[in-house]
This record gives C-alpha cells, sequence and structure tokens, in this order.
C-alpha cells in the first residue's frame, strides 16, 4: 500500500505540470504575477549595432535606454557614470552619425549626443566608415573611432563586459491587437 502511494505521488510531481500546460486556463496556484528587485550590479556592457537600415538606430537606442532606467531609479540607484556602456556601430547606422546628415537623423543624433554626454560611449569601426567614404571630420564630435568593430567587441567582452546586439524586428501588430 506504501509503495503504491509513493508512486501515485510521483505520478502526480511529474505528469501535473503536463496537465496544467496542455489545460487552457492552467490553474492560479497564488495571486498573480509580483514584482522583485533582483540583485543587480553595475553594470559593463558592449552593444552591437550592425543594421540593414539606418532608421533601425533609433529603436535599437531603446535597449540602451531600457538597460540604463530600472538601474539610475529606486531601488538601485546607480549614477550614470557607475554604468560602463560602449556602443559598437559597423553596419548602415554609420551614416546617422555623419554631419551632414544630421538634418535627417536629428532626434537619434541627439539621443546618442544625451547618452555621451553621461557617460555611454559610441565606438564606429574605421573599417565600415572608409566602405562608406567617410573621414573622422565627417563624424558627429561625440565618435570614437576604432580600427575594427569585431575586434573591439571581442576586446570589450575578453574585459568582462556582457554583449547585448539589438534584434530590430518590424512591428506587424499592435498590443491592442495581440493582448
Amino acid at each position: 500500500m506504501r509503495v503504491r502511494s509513493i508512486v501515485i505521488s510521483i505520478a502526480l510531481i511529474y505528469c501535473f505540470p503536463v496537465l496544467a500546460a496542455n489545460t487552457p486556463n492552467p490553474p492560479v496556484t497564488s495571486g498573480g504575477g509580483h514584482y522583485v528587485d533582483p540583485p543587480y550590479t553595475e553594470q559593463k556592457v558592449v552593444f552591437d549595432f550592425f543594421f540593414d537600415d539606418p532608421l533601425k538606430v533609433a529603436p535599437a537606442l531603446q535597449w540602451v535606454r531600457a538597460l540604463m532606467k530600472p538601474l539610475i531609479e529606486p531601488p538601485y540607484d546607480y549614477l550614470p557614470e557607475f554604468l560602463d556602456i560602449k556602443v559598437v556601430m559597423h553596419g548602415t547606422e554609420i551614416v546617422t552619425v555623419a554631419r551632414k546628415n544630421y538634418p535627417k537623423y536629428r532626434d537619434a543624433v541627439e539621443r546618442m549626443r544625451y547618452f555621451a554626454s553621461i557617460g555611454v560611449e559610441f565606438r564606429v569601426c574605421a573599417q565600415a566608415l572608409d566602405e562608406y567614404g567617410y573621414r573622422a571630420g565627417d563624424l558627429q564630435d561625440f565618435i570614437k573611432i576604432v580600427p575594427s568593430a569585431i575586434t573591439d567587441i571581442a576586446h570589450w567582452q575578453v574585459k568582462g563586459y556582457a554583449l547585448i546586439t539589438p534584434q530590430v524586428l518590424e512591428k506587424k501588430f499592435s498590443i491592442d491587437e495581440i493582448r
């Protein structure tokens, strides 16, 4: 009898998650989700920007904001100077930091300029720069030029930086349509 109880208990433990997953409305076992404050520490991050459309730089900058915002607000309250963030650019987004294109990309450039003013480094690949026919003087003054984007990204990863590669996708549905 005791063995039978153990077998049934084990079967229920292993089968319940499968049954719950296959139920159209799985049972709510608590009062719903709840907020937590993970033990976040000062961040060291390198962002890899390589986009097929220069307009994707604006939504990619939201990734930088999304990293920083919770860290500079309560309960963490880190000063931006304590976040070590690099953005390495080596795709079509390079045209957004060319001074001659400022009128077209003004909003994105000003967002980058703001981030640069609080310590985010914007680094452009010299090889890509050459492909686009730009020189150092053609770029915004907050841009640093590095020999190679790939080598630069690898360098920061070896130094312990987390790599974030923003994926900028086209939105097919509004939130209200899929909620």
